[in-house]
């Protein structure tokens, strides 16, 4: 049988879950450019859609629903990926809602999990070493939504709204809840209070629970310096949704790059340390459409520090 590692070493599995329009595949699509697809394998959990788009229409449910998803067979799928197994997976084809010709997956060192319901399930949660949400405020992700369905899918403007209506109740039944498990949560937002001129990348504000081992930040800023470190990020503490403490990073759109430099500077050094080569693209991060986002490289950044250590703790 087809194995992606060695015996005794098995696939570092991260998820990253969130609603429609969330910037999930954009969080992925950098991390898989920057450690390269030749150690890097990526699952859209969407493609366990148990029905096309044209059967949904009479269904009472919408495909955020588990009854519309092949939830026991993600689960099984995901068991396999994190022992190194291949997997022959269903493909949704989401530019025509077609179910179209499985393919074989076969894990690489990294597994990167994104879509809807990652983190639905007990099992499924259980087969990942770093669990991720995206919780953009819900007007900014109705407006990526928008954009994103008129103008790749062939949507109107009041298809994508009516669409939104209907899956909401379902969103927070089955989506909003998967934040609770994960090991970061991250928001890109505006930053409240601020008018910023149009261009200005989106802020960045992770909340870093302490279920998993984070990177010594507040080392970070010191290394960094005062020239700019303390503008570009800062750390702050934060009440969690069930009232505990959480440490909050905040990662700050509109500071000028040479000061975002600095920090990222900082974190690739750290990075550096968990590899024991140089087969990373930095250029790979914060890209998203035509421009880039020193938030988003950062939060990319801290998200491959984890992949990394996850897999030098397994060497060790």
């Amino acid at each position: 049988m087809l194995r992606a590692r060695d015996a005794g070493r098995r696939p570092v599995m991260l998820a990253i879950a969130g609603d429609s329009a969330a910037g999930k595949t954009t969080l992925t699509k950098g991390l898989v450019e920057c450690l390269g697809e030749d150690r890097m394998t990526a699952v859209c959990v969407d493609d366990y859609h148990r029905y096309d788009r044209k059967e949904r229409v009479g269904k009472p449910f919408t495909a955020l629903h588990p009854d519309c998803n092949h939830i026991d067979i993600m689960e099984q799928h995901l068991q396999l990926l994190s022992m190194g197994e291949p997997i022959l997976k269903p493909v949704y084809d989401h530019a025509t809602g077609e179910l179209v010709r499985p393919e074989l997956v076969t894990p690489k060192d990294f597994v990167i999990v994104e879509g809807l319901l990652p983190l639905h399930t007990r099992l499924a949660r259980a087969c990942f070493d770093i669990t991720v949400y995206l919780d953009p405020p819900e007007p900014l992700r109705h407006s990526w939504k928008q954009q994103r369905d008129c103008g790749k899918r062939g949507y109107t403007p009041e298809q994508v709204q009516a669409e939104l209506d209907r899956r909401e109740p379902e969103s927070a039944a089955y989506i909003r809840p998967q934040r609770r498990w994960a090991d970061i949560v991250v928001r890109f937002a505006p930053v409240a209070g601020r008018v910023d001129p149009p261009g200005t990348p989106l802020s960045a504000e992770l909340l870093l629970r302490p279920t998993i081992d984070h990177p010594d930040l507040a080392g970070v800023l010191a290394e960094a310096g005062p020239a700019g470190a303390e503008t570009a990020m800062h750390l702050s503490l934060h009440r969690d949704d069930d009232g505990r403490p959480v440490d909050a990073l905040h990662v700050h759109g509109y500071v000028q790059p040479n000061e975002s430099e600095i920090v990222k500077k900082a974190i690739w050094e750290r990075v550096g340390q968990r590899t024991g080569d140089g087969r990373l693209d930095p250029d790979a991060l914060g890209r998203f459409g035509e421009g880039t986002s020193d938030p988003l490289a950062i939060t990319q950044l801290l998200l491959l520090y984890h992949l990394l250590d996850a897999d030098h703790r397994q060497a060790a």
